[in-house]
C-alpha cells in the first residue's frame, strides 16, 4: 500500500511540475509575443518615370530600431512585395545607420522582409511606417498592409509612421467604417518639402494634401525641422529629422500600455 501511495504522489509530483512548468513557458511565451513591433518598407526602386533609384530612407528605419530595440523589443520587417528591400540614404557616416546595416541579424531581416500574408497582426504591439520616396507608389493602396496596421490598432497597439510613411495610413479604415486619421492631428513630408526636391510633379499624390482629405488635422514646421505629433496611439513625424522622436513617443506610449 505504501508503495502504491508512493507511486501516486510521484505522478502527482509530476503531474505538479510539468504543469507548472508549461504554464511558465505560456506565460513567457506570451510575454515576448508583446515584444514584437513591425516595420514596414517600401518594394518600390524607382522616382517614378525619372529612372532615378529610391526605396526605404534608411535613417528612418534606423533611428526608431535603435530606440525600441534598445528597450527591448524585437523589430521584424514586412514589405508589399516581401524580400530584399530597396535602400534609399545609405550614409554610413551616421552611427545608428551604420549600427544598423552591421547587425547581421537585422541586415537578413531587412533583406528578407516578410510578405504581409505571413504577418499575424496579434503577435505585433505597434507598426511602423519607414518613409522614403518609394513608398508614396506602394504604400497607399495596399489594402493587406492597412488591413493588418487596422488590426493592431483595435486590438489596442500603435500605428506609426514617418516622412513619406504616412503614405501607408492614408486609407487605413477602421471597423466603424472611418478612415484611422480622421479627427485625429497628423503630420508628414509636407508639399513645401515635396517642391523643394522637385518631385511634387513626380510622386502620385501630395502626402500633405492627401491626409487632409482623409479627415486628419495636419500640422508642420519648417523644411527640415523635427516635428513629430502623438494622437490617440497615432504617431506620425514629418521627414528624416523627425524620426529618432518617432521611436522616442512610440516608447512612451508602449510604456504607459505596460503599466
Amino acid at each position: 500500500m505504501r508503495m502504491i501511495n508512493k507511486a501516486i504522489m510521484t505522478l502527482i509530483s509530476c503531474a505538479i511540475f510539468f504543469s507548472t512548468n508549461t504554464a511558465v513557458a505560456q506565460s513567457v511565451k506570451s510575454k515576448n509575443m508583446k515584444k514584437k513591433i513591425l516595420f514596414v518598407v517600401t518594394s518600390h526602386d524607382k522616382k517614378g518615370n525619372t529612372g532615378d533609384p529610391t526605396g526605404y530612407y534608411l535613417s528612418e528605419v534606423s533611428h526608431p530600431w535603435e530606440i525600441l530595440k534598445n528597450a527591448g523589443y524585437e523589430i521584424e520587417f514586412v514589405s508589399p512585395q516581401g524580400g530584399k528591400a530597396p535602400v534609399d540614404g545609405l550614409d554610413l557616416t551616421d552611427k545608428v545607420n551604420a549600427e544598423f546595416w552591421n547587425d547581421k541579424v537585422y541586415r537578413s531581416k531587412i533583406e528578407n522582409t516578410k510578405k504581409p500574408i505571413e504577418i499575424n497582426p496579434s503577435d505585433y504591439v505597434a507598426i511602423h511606417y519607414a518613409g522614403g520616396h518609394g513608398a508614396m507608389w506602394d504604400f497607399a493602396d495596399n489594402t493587406e498592409l492597412a488591413d493588418i496596421a487596422a488590426k493592431i490598432y483595435e486590438n489596442g497597439g500603435i500605428v506609426s509612421a514617418v516622412c513619406h510613411g504616412p503614405a501607408g495610413i492614408v486609407n487605413i479604415k477602421l471597423s466603424n467604417g472611418k478612415y484611422l486619421i480622421d479627427g485625429k492631428k497628423v503630420n508628414g513630408f509636407t508639399d513645401e518639402e515635396e517642391i523643394a526636391v522637385n518631385l511634387d510633379k513626380i510622386v502620385p499624390f501630395l502626402l500633405e494634401e492627401k491626409l487632409k482629405e482623409r479627415g486628419g488635422i495636419y500640422e508642420k514646421s519648417g523644411l527640415w525641422q523635427e516635428h513629430v505629433v502623438s494622437d490617440q496611439r497615432l504617431v506620425t513625424g514629418q521627414n528624416p529629422q523627425s524620426a529618432k522622436a518617432v521611436g522616442e513617443a512610440v516608447l512612451v506610449l508602449l510604456s504607459k500600455k505596460a503599466k
